[in-house]
C-alpha cells in the first residue's frame, strides 16, 4: 500500500521503500532530522532527502532510479577532444565545504537552492565520519566544478555536482567512475536521470532492482584507502 509516513526524533528507522507515493513520485516520509545516524540508515536503504528551503524534511525513494556502473559511463568524441585539451587536475578530498557551497550556489532558472546551511552541515558532519566525500576539479589554484556523495559498501550515493567552467562537472564524473572501479565499487546511485546524467550513460532501472543491488552491494569492502586525501587521474 502507497502511503505518506511521518517521522518523529525518536525512530531513525523508516518504513519500506515501496510504500512510496506514485504522485508525487517517491515520495515517502516527512520529518525526523538530519543527524549522521538517521542519513546512513536512509541511504543504507535507498532513501534520500530532498527538500526546499523552509519545507519539512521530506524523504524519496523514487521509481524508477538512476544508476551508473562503474567503468560503463559514456563519452563522447567531442567531449574526449574537450577534455584532452584542458589542463585540469582532480583531487579527493581536498575541498569538501568547498564543493558543497559551489553545489548549493543559485543556478540558471532555479530559485534558490535545496542545499541550506542545514544541509550542508549536515553532510559535512559525515565527511568528518568519514561517510561523505568531495571530488574536486582544479584549473591551476581555481576551484571549477566537483560533486559529493556517500559511501555505501559498494554502492557511492551521488548527491550534487557543480561546474564553473564548461563541462567541469563531467569531468568530474568521469574521474569519479574511473576512480570508482579501481576501489572495487559496482554501482553509483544517481538518483532520477536528467538530461546531464543521460549525456554520460545514465540507466534507468525499477526501483525493485535498484534495492535488489543495493541489498547485495551495500555491505561489500572496497579498498579501505579509497577516500584518503590525495590527487587522482582522468584517463583518456
Amino acid at each position: 500500500m502507497n502511503s505518506l509516513s511521518y517521522l518523529n526524533h525518536d525512530q531513525h528507522g523508516f518504513p519500506p521503500p515501496e510504500q512510496a507515493l506514485r504522485d508525487p513520485n517517491g515520495l515517502l516520509a516527512v520529518g525526523g532530522d538530519l543527524r549522521p545516524e538517521r542519513l546512513l540508515n536512509a541511504y543504507y536503504n535507498g532513501i534520500f532527502p530532498w527538500f526546499n528551503l523552509d519545507d519539512p524534511i521530506l524523504w524519496w525513494s523514487p521509481d524508477p532510479r538512476a544508476v551508473f556502473v562503474p567503468g560503463n559511463m559514456k563519452i563522447s568524441r567531442s567531449l574526449l577532444k574537450y577534455l584532452k585539451k584542458q589542463n585540469w587536475t582532480y583531487t579527493i578530498n581536498h575541498q569538501f565545504k568547498s564543493v558543497m557551497a559551489g553545489c548549493a550556489a543559485p543556478r540558471a532558472k532555479q530559485d534558490g537552492t535545496w542545499i541550506s546551511e542545514e544541509i550542508q552541515q549536515a553532510y559535512y558532519a559525515l565527511h568528518q565520519q568519514g561517510r561523505a566525500h568531495s571530488l574536486e576539479v582544479w584549473q591551476g589554484e581555481e576551484l571549477i566544478g566537483g560533486l559529493y556523495g556517500i559511501n555505501i559498501g559498494q554502492v557511492f550515493c551521488g548527491e550534487s555536482m557543480f561546474h564553473r567552467a564548461t563541462n567541469a562537472s563531467k569531468a568530474a564524473m568521469i574521474v569519479l567512475q574511473q576512480h570508482l572501479q579501481r576501489c572495487g565499487y559496482r554501482l553509483i546511485d544517481a538518483q532520477v536521470v536528467n538530461p546531464h546524467l543521460d549525456s554520460l550513460g545514465a540507466k534507468s532501472i525499477k526501483r525493485d532492482d535498484f534495492l535488489r543491488l543495493l541489498t547485495h552491494l551495500r555491505d561489500g569492502e572496497v579498498n579501505p584507502d579509497s577516500w584518503c586525501k590525495s590527487e587522482v587521474f582522468i584517463e583518456l
